[in-house]
């Protein structure tokens, strides 16, 4: 099979070809050419596409399938196929299946369901058993097994030492604890964010503070234990500022931030609509403009759709009763360009996430195994639910601006493009 992608610009820092437009040659999955002009062949599958860039492909750290047990909200195979035309060369799926994924063998049941997909499956391990917070998981036995990390998914682990016998047991292995930013009893019976518009409307409120206190917890425990610890999806402005000090002292600390708190704010709670109710819940113009200056800076090592899929008979109720969460795959890449210069999303989807999750790293450069995402970084447009190719329809971007279009990806030795 060889694909011969024309006049693209290449983004990737690394690579000499950096902001240049080429064409590249693909032969059996490996990239074989890049050059000015190469001729087109009669054997050649051929991609031109308007201002058409490509990157090194997108890996997003925090998605949720439904399957198994929950197959309703979105299966494997569709999962990763909406992954895949939403510009995503590799997902980590998350542990909140029924059964949940804390053995061996539930491991390896995702990355066999995954098998032969252009989007690579990466597993998350729960952290603890059933994902209840009392007793540590298989994580060496999963980690075996293709685990990239642990992790009770949006569930903060609230036994303290728990969470620092998890730190000490997986330096034994290279292991990657992932604790979520909550403090549940600070946090009580809240569905929004603690402030003005809660207040106004009468929901009850989840303060800044159960966010920063977990987060305070969880780097003591990492400065007394040692070890890699992953705080996902933070939202706050305090966040930014703990985490940007604990990396100061030279603790192995990474965070991520999802697109809607950086795109989003608690305003949009005006008319109690339950596709902005998200864990955490959304914040305040000034925490996003701290989080964006996080990414900008560095102190956010990586961005994420955090990608939940809800049925629609848990998601269109009333705000107090539905379930948190959005899904995020397709809206990510327009959303994020409304507020980051494309270079910095590229670096917090690509070198910097692998690096985190220790995944083998991908590169533009003749030689290399073709893993590659294409995308028209300024055609402008309106998300609609004809944008959604999830099986679930619980998007928080619905109706929204955005800037930037997926074309689709080139991985697994497959092209997926969108029609």
């Amino acid at each position: 099979m060889s694909t011969l992608i024309k006049s693209a610009t290449i983004i990737d820092s690394e690579s000499k070809f950096h902001r240049q437009k080429k064409d590249l040659l693909i032969v059996d999955g490996c990239i074989a050419k890049i050059d000015d002009n190469i001729p087109v062949k009669k054997k050649y599958t051929v991609v031109s596409r308007e201002n058409l860039h490509i990157s090194c492909g997108w890996f997003d750290t925090s998605v949720s399938f439904g399957e198994p047990g929950f197959e309703e909200r979105e299966t494997i195979k569709n999962g990763l196929k909406v992954a895949a035309k939403s510009g995503f060369t590799s997902v980590a799926v998350n542990a909140n299946t029924y059964p949940v994924i804390d053995t061996k063998s539930s491991v390896e049941f995702l990355i066999n369901s995954a098998k032969n997909a252009a989007t690579k499956l990466y597993p998350i391990g729960a952290l603890t058993k059933n994902r209840s917070s009392n007793e540590i998981a298989e994580l060496y036995d999963m980690q075996q097994s293709g685990a990239i990390s642990f992790y009770d998914y949006k569930k903060p682990v609230t036994n303290d030492n728990l969470m620092k016998i998890a730190l000490q047991y997986a330096q034994n292995f290279n292991g990657l604890i992932q604790s979520f930013p909550k403090n549940n009893q600070i946090a009580g019976e809240g569905i929004a964010h603690e402030g003005e518009n809660s207040t106004r409307l009468g929901l009850k409120g989840i303060p800044s503070l159960a966010e920063n206190i977990q987060i305070s917890r969880d780097l003591f425990l990492l400065e007394y234990t040692g070890g890699k610890l992953h705080i996902p999806t933070i939202s706050t402005a305090e966040s930014v500022q703990l985490i940007k000090e604990a990396k100061k002292k030279g603790l192995q600390v990474t965070c991520s931030v999802s697109a809607h708190h950086l795109t989003l704010t608690d305003s949009t709670l005006e008319n109690f609509n339950s596709l902005y109710k998200t864990n955490p819940p959304l914040r305040t113009k000034n925490d996003c403009k701290a989080l964006i200056k996080g990414v900008k800076s560095g102190v956010i090592d990586n961005i994420t759709s955090d990608h939940n899929p809800i049925d629609i008979e848990h998601k269109k109720m009333e705000f107090s009763q539905a379930k948190n969460g959005t899904i995020g795959l397709e809206s990510l890449f327009g959303s994020l360009l409304t507020v980051l210069e494309l270079e910095d999303f590229i670096a917090t989807l690509t070198t910097k996430p692998r690096a985190i999750f220790n995944l083998e790293k991908t590169g533009i450069s003749e030689g290399n195994t073709a893993d590659i995402s294409l995308f028209n970084p300024t055609k402008e447009y309106l998300f609609t639910e004809k944008n959604i190719l999830s099986t679930s329809k619980n998007s928080a971007f619905l109706n929204k601006k955005m800037k930037g279009i997926v074309y689709g990806i080139f991985a697994n030795n497959q092209l997926v493009l969108n029609d």
